[in-house]
């Protein structure tokens, strides 16, 4: 059985907007390993459309000489969107059809690694709340950004189970949670 899993560098304050403004004096090899082994473990990324789009932009104009390009561009894409009408700008990128719930639902059933979220906020509180996401794994940044979108909207309950916990040398938490 496959596993949804969701990954996100978040801030102390809880921020998970615009990590690429505050994440990366944190980032070492103690990261990179966590980052690289969710991808080894995955055969499909999930992808909400504002990640999507932001991704699309960019890595289909990365060559393979680009750390993680060829990962990135290679790796089959499920975008779930209720906006989009097509996801032709980036190569393996698939439009989610139908009930996100049950089509996420049957493919969790189905053979293959797991599903890997990236980013995608408001896909990962949806997944949350529909009980689909089976791992969270946030990379707490010793930060507070002070703006932008949190993980959790303002009076939002979400009860989780720590797996596992671990400490980089650069001070970023590696909490593993999965749904209570």
């Amino acid at each position: 059985m496959r596993k949804i899993v969701a990954s996100l560098f978040i801030s102390l304050d809880g921020v998970v907007e615009a990590p690429e403004t505050w994440h990366f004096p944190y980032f070492n090899d103690e990261m990179g390993a966590v980052v690289g082994s969710l991808s080894m473990e995955s055969d499909t990324m999930l992808l909400g459309r504002n990640t999507y789009q932001m991704f699309a932009g960019f890595w289909p104009h990365q060559g393979d000489d680009v750390e993680m390009a060829a990962q990135m561009n290679g790796t089959d894409k499920l975008v779930v969107s209720s906006t989009l009408d097509s996801v032709d700008e980036w190569q393996n990128s698939t439009l989610l059809q139908g009930d996100p719930i049950e089509e996420l639902t049957a493919l969790k059933k189905g053979s293959g690694k797991n599903l890997n979220t990236v980013g995608s906020v408001t896909l990962v509180r949806s997944l949350l709340r529909t009980k689909l996401l089976d791992e969270l794994h946030l990379l707490v940044h010793p930060i507070a950004v002070g703006h932008g979108v949190r993980l959790f909207d303002e009076g939002e309950t979400q009860p989780l189970e720590l797996v596992s916990n671990s400490t980089f040398a650069t001070g970023v938490l590696h909490s593993v949670y999965r749904p209570a």
